[in-house]
């Protein structure tokens, strides 16, 4: 497959970060991690690694998932003890560290999915790991309230310290951690995919925070899938593959090629691969779709079979709400919905599955697998009544048939398909994810960030297979944050602002500033 730009002529860039200045990492150093090994049930997700960190410096961990990217900081946070090897802050070894000592210790952490408490509200989340004081003590709400507003402007986030984090998307809840993480005073932080889940304008504001915490002399381990990003801000890249260090280097050292070789031990062409294969025919049609509730008002676009369409937006525009509103789980309170031509009125998945609809969402954690059943199960839940024998019994051949199928296909990597999901790396359970979906042979696929926080080579595979489906006569519609997956991977983009459409772009006419113009609201195209 070769690769299609988005506009002739046109570079597809990453938004720039801003955190140019000159590299930091002369400072003390902070934190040394030596020989560290894990294993898990005789499988080795570490071995032998060693990496450290220095005061004022950004240093970036790469590697696919399953590299060993997210064990490791597990053991750096204390949640998890190494089998063997040494850990050090400020030069003093650290035996048998809990998260909590760790933060005592100055440390602070962003996993990759956020760790908020869903039934307290923004500022309880961020007063849990940031207040100290006697049980006795009483609370000032007030403060607490105040407090949380100031660490959310810092992050440029317009969200109410009063709103129930339940209620958060999943670009909102990384923001909140963002914030966390900042007010924390931390010497020592540890980014895992900060930025997966945020649009263009607020990666930006994230490198203000990241500049911010190296001129106070902080360090930040930065692990990010978004390669502009490494350059962009990291001093030195550590690489790991298949749980091993393969290389540390300064940044200037390195460049996208040769950083992507390392990452994935050959060589990498292409991570956009998209040829267009839009029919005439119109497979999903939508016309004054509103729901009051989901805040989606007056939306109406088509979507061809063959046809990936983008669906870009900054954070609450409405697209993830608008996939749910599609998908059932929001019904609609007027408009038509057409698929194939025939009216379709989801007030459920259920209706929208048996029309033909499948519905990948942005939060695989919550939404998207079912972390203690095994892959297997996970891939065939959707599809058990086309599994069934007679009488509706399932059928353990057919359902461990279909399971290695789309293991295979899609390339998932795990030790077994009876292993649980949460054993898997998060580009594997993404995987998984979408594997549940195409079973069920959808002629619409809805993909809520389909490639959020997963590797190079990973990111390839779904395009792969995204480009498969449209060949096969499958409309796409593809939510991302990512601008140069939007334009790289669409045959035409739909922009909404304020839970409606603000604009629909043809290829031709696909250009970053153009898409950044209508999000925010400059452009009347």
């Amino acid at each position: 497959m070769s690769s299609v730009p988005p506009s002739a002529g046109t570079k597809v860039p990453a938004p720039h970060l801003g955190a140019t200045e000159a590299p930091q990492g002369n400072g003390p150093l902070l934190l040394r991690a030596e020989g560290i090994s894990k294993s898990y049930s005789g499988v080795e997700a570490l071995r032998d690694v060693s990496l450290d960190l220095r005061a004022g410096e950004v240093h970036a961990i790469v590697g696919e998932n399953g590299a060993g990217k997210s064990t490791l900081i597990r053991i750096l946070t204390g949640a998890v003890q190494p089998d063997s090897g040494t850990l050090s802050i400020d030069g003093a070894p650290v035996h048998h560290h809990g998260p909590l000592a760790a933060r005592e210790l100055g440390m602070a952490d962003m996993y990759q999915q956020p760790t908020l408490f869903p039934h307290l509200t923004v500022a309880e989340n961020l007063a849990l790991g940031l207040e100290r004081g006697s049980r006795w003590r009483p609370i000032d709400w007030r403060a607490r309230r105040r407090a949380a507003r100031v660490l959310l402007e810092r992050t440029g986030a317009a969200i109410d310290p009063d709103r129930p984090a339940s209620e958060l998307s999943m670009a909102e809840q990384q923001l909140v951690e963002i914030a966390r993480a900042l007010g924390s005073e931390a010497r020592i932080v540890i980014m895992d995919e900060p930025t997966a889940a945020l649009p263009a304008d607020q990666v930006v504001r994230l490198a203000a925070a990241i500049r911010e915490l190296r001129a106070r002399g902080a360090g930040v381990l930065y692990i990010t899938h978004r390669l502009d990003e490494v350059f962009d801000l990291a001093d030195r890249i550590t690489v790991l593959r298949d749980g091993r260090r393969i290389d540390t280097r300064p940044t200037g050292e390195m460049d996208r090629s040769s950083l992507i070789s390392l990452m994935v031990g050959r060589e990498m062409s292409a991570i956009y691969s998209h040829e267009p294969h839009v029919q005439a025919r119109e497979a999903l049609e939508v016309h004054g779709v509103t729901c009051e509730r989901a805040g989606v008002r007056d939306v109406t676009f088509t979507v061809r079979a063959g046809e990936i369409v983008g669906l870009a937006g900054l954070v609450g525009a409405g697209r993830t709400e608008l996939a749910r509103t599609l998908f059932g789980l929001t019904p609609p309170d007027r408009g038509e919905i057409r698929i194939d031509g025939v009216p379709v009125v989801p007030r459920t998945p259920r209706d929208a599955i048996d029309h033909g609809m499948a519905y990948l969402p942005e939060d695989r954690r919550r939404h998207g697998v079912i972390g203690t059943m095994p892959v297997r199960s996970n891939v065939t839940l959707a599809s058990l009544a086309g599994l069934a024998e007679r009488l509706a019994v399932l059928s353990r051949g057919r359902e461990r048939a279909a399971a290695d199928r789309y293991v295979k296909d899609l390339g998932i990597r795990p030790a077994s398909i009876e292993a649980p999901v949460s054993s898997l790396s998060g580009g594997n359970q993404q995987k998984v994810a979408l594997a549940r979906w195409l079973l069920t042979n959808p002629r619409v696929l809805i993909l809520d960030e389909p490639t959020q926080g997963v590797d190079v080579g990973a990111k390839a595979d779904v395009h792969r297979e995204m480009d498969r489906l449209a060949s096969e006569g499958v409309a796409i519609l593809m939510i991302s944050s990512d601008l140069q997956e939007v334009l790289a991977m669409s045959d035409r983009v739909i922009v909404m602002r304020r839970g409606t459409v603000a604009g629909i772009l043809g290829r031709h006419e696909l250009a970053p500033e153009r898409v950044l113009r209508l999000a925010l609201g400059e452009d009347a195209a």
